[in-house]
């Protein structure tokens, strides 16, 4: 005789494999629509879209020219939300970005003030060069990102869901730059530092994008598509072997109680409990990305470095050891291998 609950588990998985296939199905498209206009970035473009599906928000580090812009821009038609820009500058006011009120008068001669929203009241925003803007516009638009909503003169604005910021910063050139505190580097789920494309990339691209017909993106999630999508990736289940293999790799970051010689010399400070979080989200969307239906520790290896990079500092004897972040994380990795 089959036991009611056993049953009722068995539908309940079926049912989530035929989402996870589904949406596996529909996130290959969405990854090659990408490709068709980003040439020679795929982890920047796989990394991205991960973001988007834990729900978090996304640094991208690079120097000029490596389709930054470009990235957040077709990332948002073909994921079809309403994208906007911001260029940071350190003139930028809180009030630029996050709106303001303004004093008007009626026919009826009544005077009443008006909200008027600024660009973070949007689906995708990109803070082009968000080091260039001062401590307290990056303190404003970060609050936005934690709280999901803005205050402006003593009243809470709800920002539009899904809400995601695509900030940029240029490692080059950092005279008159606001580096972002560690605190509000936290509140990036992933940072992705982009690279140069190989030589065929670049050759296709310098064919594909100086010729009279470029590439376009077209839409192929809903935001709403994308929000269920982010549901189904905190529904995905976790083996117990990974969920150890994430508390081993953040607490082991951490010099004050790592077994590791090189962590207790080399690390600064660690990384916080949101980094373990991060890591789950961001390996669970990983695996939905794939049509997995549930994460291994391949995808918490592969993770490691985007997640932790921006939560960890090296100390002095580090920098004159020549000893790197991600020297660091290679180490932390060996066990989970």
């Amino acid at each position: 005789m089959v036991n009611a609950l056993d049953l009722s588990r068995s539908t309940d998985t079926q049912a989530l494999i035929r989402e996870v296939e589904a949406l596996g199905a529909k996130l290959a498209t969405a990854r090659d629509a990408i490709g068709r206009v980003i040439y020679g970035q795929h982890e920047a473009i796989d990394l991205s879209l991960v973001t988007l599906l834990a729900g978090g928000h996304l640094l991208l580090i690079g120097v000029p020219g490596l389709a930054k812009t470009r990235l957040v821009e077709t990332l948002g038609t073909v994921m079809g939300l309403d994208d906007r820009r911001i260029q940071c500058t350190p003139d930028l006011m809180p009030a630029d970005i996050l709106g303001s009120e303004v004093l008007e008068e009626g026919e009826d001669g009544r005077r009443a003030f008006r909200f008027i929203p600024g660009p973070v009241f949007s689906q995708l925003l990109m803070a082009d060069e968000i080091n260039r803007a001062s401590p307290r516009t990056q303190s404003a638009l970060l609050q936005a990102m934690q709280e999901g909503r803005v205050s402006v003169a003593g009243h809470y604005h709800p920002l539009p869901r899904p809400f995601h910021v695509l900030a940029t910063q240029n490692p080059l050139e950092q005279e008159g730059t606001y580096p972002l505190p560690e605190a509000q580097l936290d509140r990036f789920l992933i940072q992705v530092d982009m690279d140069y494309p190989d030589r065929d990339a670049e050759r296709r691209m310098m064919i594909a994008t100086t010729g009279a017909d470029a590439a376009t993106a077209l839409a192929v999630l809903t935001p709403v598509e994308l929000m269920a999508a982010q549901a189904l990736v905190r529904r995905i289940p976790v083996g117990d072997s990974v969920v150890d293999g994430i508390l081993d790799l953040v607490r082991n970051a951490r010099p004050g109680e790592s077994p590791l010689p090189a962590v207790r010399q080399h690390v600064a400070w660690g990384p916080g409990p949101r980094a373990s979080q991060s890591l789950m989200l961001a390996a669970r969307a990983r695996a939905l990305l794939e049509g997995r239906l549930t994460p291994s520790l391949d995808d918490v290896l592969a993770l490691a470095k985007p997640v932790l990079r921006h939560r960890m500092a090296l100390n002095f004897s580090a920098r004159a050891d020549g000893v790197t972040l991600d020297d660091i994380i290679d180490q932390l990795c060996i066990p989970l291998r």
